[in-house]
């Protein structure tokens, strides 16, 4: 018996479930295949979300010979065959499901045909391409992030689902309660719901029999349908305001929704937002975390993420950087900016070189002249600021 989530695989982009900012009236993809055109290209996001659908339905629309390979389950003859299928057709799309995981071997099998045109790549991905991917794939392709799924694309999702699963009876509550239990993994849902329909007799669905079927809890649902994001601005308020308690509390509830990469985000961006120059050896310790939870997996990683989040909030905080880096943006914006000073312009004979000197400093300017004796950073009353502060100053011959 074939699956519900099979026979819902889109055959056309119009088919495919959210992703508007790819899809839709002149939207990049959809553009794509009404000028008859593809490149190579990566799409990454969360499980469950359209990755797989989006190459199905690019590929049937533009009717170009595909393959479809794992990059950690198909070996390096798969990955010969098919470029020289690709040969004898003179062109082929190649989808590689878990782009991240492929080897260096592969890799190099694959680059000169990408280059070439010969293949066409699909990479998916649920990991950041930008940190996983070999930049010399990367930099062959183009890179689309997909959408987190609403509550509402999925109940869209639920609804056509409905007319192949014959006296299903469900009202909007029970489809609303299956989207929200997803997380956004449309996969997810469609399994939710074909698993409860055959586990009834009478084939009339409601939310008691669901839980049956699926007891987790559902975190993210509010009134707004936004609570998702609320929990993630919640947990990173409460490391800020320095409430470890709090910090885990919804650092528990990503975990038990199992969404690790908006924790691994939020946790990296509060580092160095939040924390920034107050304990400047923070932002390595996320990523040591974030790679030990990634090497162990769940329900491990619950662990180094803990200790970290734990640190993170116990932490003396400064937001002195990021204060200072949009004081420059701001300006730049707003078109001040102005020449570079000719002695520090590459070649200049006039540059004094500041490791001839004594504490490593000479005083010249560095400012454009518009921007004269502009001060971006202002330090925080922290000890490693203040630290940092008095070592300026005893460079500079102000103490």
């Amino acid at each position: 018996m074939e699956l519900l989530a099979n026979m819902l695989r889109p055959k056309s982009l119009n088919e495919v479930i959210g992703q508007k900012h790819l899809i839709g009236e002149d939207k990049v993809l959809t553009n794509l295949v009404k000028n008859g055109k593809i490149f190579s290209m990566i799409l990454y996001g969360k499980p469950g979300i359209g990755k797989t659908s989006i190459a199905n339905a690019l590929i049937n629309e533009l009717h170009i010979r595909s393959k479809f390979l794992n990059a950690t389950t198909n070996n390096k003859a798969d990955f010969d065959i098919a470029i020289e299928e690709a040969k004898m057709y003179g062109e082929m799309i190649l989808v590689i499901d878990e782009i991240h995981r492929m080897n260096k071997d592969k890799q190099d099998i694959l680059l000169p045909h990408i280059e070439s045109g010969l293949i066409i790549l699909i990479g998916l991905t649920t990991s950041n391409p930008y940190h996983k991917i070999n930049p010399a794939i990367r930099s062959r392709c183009q890179i689309f992030e997909l959408k987190e799924l609403s509550v509402e694309d999925i109940m869209e999702g639920l609804k056509r689902a409905q007319k192949y699963l014959s006296d299903l009876v469900i009202d909007d509550e029970a489809l609303k309660y299956i989207a929200t239990l997803s997380s956004g993994d449309f996969r997810s849902a469609l399994n939710t719901l074909e698993v409860t329909y055959y586990a009834t007799t009478d084939h009339k669905i409601t939310i008691d029999d669901i839980k049956k079927i699926n007891n987790k809890p559902v975190f993210f649902h509010d009134k707004d349908e936004d609570g998702h994001y609320q929990v993630l601005s919640a947990f990173q308020k409460s490391i800020r305001g320095s409430d470890v308690d709090a910090a885990l509390h919804y650092l528990a509830r990503l975990i038990v929704a199992g969404d690790l990469d908006s924790i691994y985000r939020r946790m990296s961006v509060i580092a160095y937002e939040d924390i920034g120059l107050a304990n400047p050896g923070i932002g390595p310790k996320v990523m040591a975390a974030i790679e030990a939870a990634e090497l162990v997996g769940l329900p491990e990683a619950r662990i180094p993420l803990a200790e970290v989040v734990t640190e993170m909030a116990l932490s003396p905080k400064s937001n002195s950087t990021i204060l200072a880096i949009d004081a420059a943006i701001s300006d730049i914006n707003r078109g001040i900016s102005g020449e570079i000073p000719k002695h520090i312009i590459e070649g200049s004979p006039d540059y004094v070189y500041p490791h001839n000197f004594k504490n490593d400093y000479v005083k010249q300017e560095y400012m454009p002249e518009k921007l004269k004796d502009r001060k971006y950073y202002m330090k925080k009353d922290n000890k490693y600021e203040a630290n940092l502060n008095r070592l300026y100053e005893e460079m500079r011959g102000e103490k």
